[in-house]
């Protein structure tokens, strides 16, 4: 049971903030602030303080406006303090982590009387690695045998004159402490090919032994961690934490609550995040240089002892790799019939999938081979690690000067990490499936340069998060404005694992919805079904119903239909239009943005990626047309195996997936009209279907209570 003193620490602090700005009590917010305080402040402990019982987890739907973050923030951080925890805020985007960094949790220290102290947790790829920095500033290394190596592995030796300024601004800027190494606090944007030169992952840091550990931005970053109330990173982060064990770059999960705000997100980040991937093609390609360069290297550094007689070992055993990457290869080519179809950002994606999971017995038989051949591999560079470790601590056993060992490290470990990354998928492709568990999803894809990616993946998250998340943590709480589906908690429950004792609670948003706007579904005559008369349909209705709109969003669920309409309107109507692919999606926002200012009429024609986390407030989105109901895309391999295994066991998947997963998409699709409460604007469904098929009721209820206009 929550105490008294907590109970009134809280309500003080709401209090205070409301009158410091000056603000009502919303009540959502305040019913919010009630169900977060009652689970995650009144968690039984044993003699040392662990949680002792059931899981204490809570998952609360919060429409847009609540004010989620300080809502949980007001009931979370005194809840953390008072039972001695940490608190973690992890959210799905880096503009949601920036806003609570940088607005809302100042904000709820200036206005609310709560003293805390936060920090925000990147992974090592957001900072600068200042050993790379020196190897790329070094000069006439680009003969050697070793540079040649960290070229192949993702280090550029040949720099360009503006690569050479920019690096030189870098090193000027962190010697007079002007910058700190964070990718995000430097002035101009970084390209991605660019800033891949400059950062490092675990596999290459080698740590303390670096000369510059002591200068180090990520190990600055982290120390001042340890000290830290309230940490905010993302759910990538969290996952990554947990999949160590917990407690390896984070707080230690039973020591800490958890909110994972953006929680609709959860599953599928910890689906993908135990996903795997390879391109047979690229990696035989890359077998053969370390083959190479290997021997190469050897010509050059003749090595005594047990690093030498290892690193001999390695050309032949990539030979023999790279034979067996060259059979699976023609025999998946034999194998694969494949699909042409769409992925969720509309890229074409021709893939070939295994129903029910099960591979081909002979392709069975040579992936075994492959996850022998890799784990002897992954075996190899893990002790050329650990002896290079030992060269770096000064060892003279080890047969290596310690300043040779720092710069082979880095090397050894990349190709220890894609060797393990190699054996993890095809541990997962070949592995043997539990009777009672879901099947993983395996499947080929056709990349670039005729190359074939071989894939596998969970289908569902709910076992991983239950065994490493919500049963280990002290607590947790996951909220966002879309958790239910078809106005259910069902379909969150069996895809994160909720545990049984789990509280749920919708609380509602303040917009008055049937006042604001308007959702209409108009008779288009058109069947959503015959994608030809449908596209023509909305080509010719389209200029009419977004007439007198200033900013408009259209959504679409392939960019087939996408393209084909924006290729079917007037020339001069298209003007208007901009569509998603050509800019960035920030460009493209931008762009609209000051159309509107100026006022032009403006036109965003959108995929799945514009239906959530766009914020387009007032005349920016005034009108938004949904072109069909957003049903997922039939041949997503991890979808339909999904959608397979609930067929095996007399489920049925188009009612138990299909539905509540295009009702809640077509949720987040419609809370891009109104983003303030002084937001007005209408909807157009074009997809008859939700007034047509028994479904579509359940579809519609589900919705926002716009008020409601059908043709």
């Amino acid at each position: 049971m929550l105490s008294s003193e907590l109970k009134s620490q809280i309500q003080g602090a709401y209090s205070r903030f409301l009158d410091s700005k000056g603000l009502k009590a919303r009540y959502g917010q305040r019913l919010m602030i009630a169900e977060v305080a009652k689970v995650l402040g009144a968690i039984k402990t044993d003699d040392e303080g662990r949680r002792d019982g059931e899981p204490a987890v809570v998952a609360i739907e919060a429409g847009t406006g609540t004010g989620k973050t300080v809502a949980y923030s007001l009931a979370a951080i005194p809840a953390a303090r008072a039972a001695g925890k940490r608190l973690v805020i992890a959210t799905a985007t880096v503009a949601l982590q920036e806003q609570i960094v940088h607005k809302d949790l100042p904000d709820l220290i200036r206005n609310s009387g709560l003293n805390f102290s936060f920090a925000l947790a990147k992974g090592r790829g957001r900072y600068l690695c200042l050993s790379r920095l020196d190897l790329l500033m070094q000069e006439g290394q680009a003969q050697s045998a070793t540079a040649q190596l960290f070229e192949e592995e993702g280090f550029r030796l040949d720099i360009d004159e503006a690569s050479q300024k920019l690096y030189t601004q870098m090193i000027e800027k962190l010697a007079g402490n002007r910058w700190d190494g964070d990718r995000d606090s430097w002035p101009q944007e970084l390209e991605d090919a660019v800033w891949s030169q400059l950062t490092t992952d675990h596999s290459q840091c080698t740590g303390r032994h670096c000369p510059n550990f002591q200068q180090c931005s990520f190990y600055r970053a982290r120390e001042g961690m340890t000290k830290v109330d309230v940490i905010v990173t993302n759910h990538d982060m969290v996952l990554a934490d947990l999949a160590l064990g917990g407690g390896a770059v984070l707080p230690d999960p039973r020591e800490t609550l958890y909110v994972f705000d953006e929680g609709h997100h959860l599953p599928d980040k910890a689906i993908g995040h135990f996903a795997h991937f390879s391109r047979l093609r690229s990696t035989a390609d890359w077998l053969g240089q370390v083959e190479k360069n290997l021997t190469k290297l050897l010509a050059q550094h003749p090595l005594p002892g047990e690093l030498g007689r290892l690193i001999e070992g390695v050309p032949e055993l990539a030979r023999e790799l790279r034979s067996q990457q060259q059979f699976m290869f023609a025999a998946c080519e034999q194998v694969a019939e494949f699909q042409t179809g769409e992925d969720v950002e509309g890229r074409e994606r021709p893939r070939h999938r295994f129903p029910g999971g099960v591979v081909p017995e002979h392709l069975h038989e040579l992936g075994i081979e492959l996850k022998k051949g890799f784990s002897r591999l992954t075996d190899v560079f893990t002790r050329l690690s650990e002896l290079l470790k030992e060269a770096m601590d000064g060892d003279a056993g080890a047969g290596l000067a310690s300043h040779q060992a720092e710069e082979w490290y880095p090397l050894f470990g990349s190709l220890l990490s894609r060797a393990q990354s190699n054996w993890e998928l095809w541990t997962a492709f070949t592995g043997e499936d539990p009777e009672d568990s879901p099947p993983m999803a395996r499947w080929l894809t056709l990349a670039e340069n005729h190359d074939i990616e071989v894939n596998a993946s969970p289908i569902l998250a709910a076992d991983t998060l239950r065994r490493n998340l919500w049963n280990v943590a002290h607590g947790a709480l996951v909220t966002s404005a879309t958790l239910t589906a078809l106005n259910s908690f069902d379909r969150f429950r069996m895809r994160a694992g909720l545990p049984r004792a789990a509280v749920t609670a919708v609380v509602p948003s303040p917009f008055k919805h049937a006042e604001a706007g308007v959702l209409r579904v108009p008779d288009l005559k058109a069947d959503p079904r015959d994608s030809a008369a449908h596209t023509a349909a909305i080509v010719r209705e389209l200029p009419g119903l977004l007439e007198g709109a200033r900013g408009a969003l259209v959504l679409f669920s392939s960019r087939k239909q996408m393209q084909e309409v924006f290729d079917g309107v007037e020339r001069d109507w298209r003007r208007r239009v901009l569509i998603q692919g050509n800019l960035s999606k920030q460009e493209t926002l931008n762009k609209h943005k000051a159309r509107v200012d100026d006022g032009e009429p403006s036109v965003l024609f959108g995929l799945a990626s514009f239906s959530e986390g766009v914020d387009l407030p007032g005349a920016y989105c005034e009108h938004v047309v949904i072109a069909k109901i957003p049903f997922a895309v039939p041949d997503d391999p991890v979808e339909a195996a999904l959608a397979e295994w609930i067929e095996a066991r007399g489920g049925n998947p188009f009612m138990e997936i299909a539905v509540p997963d295009a009702a809640l998409k077509l949720v987040q699709a419609c809370g891009r009209l109104l983003r303030t409460e002084q937001d007005r604007g209408v909807i157009s469904l074009l997809d008859r279907r939700v007034v047509t098929q028994r479904y579509g009721k359940a579809i519609l209820n589900a919705l926002p209570p716009f008020r409601r206009q059908i043709d």
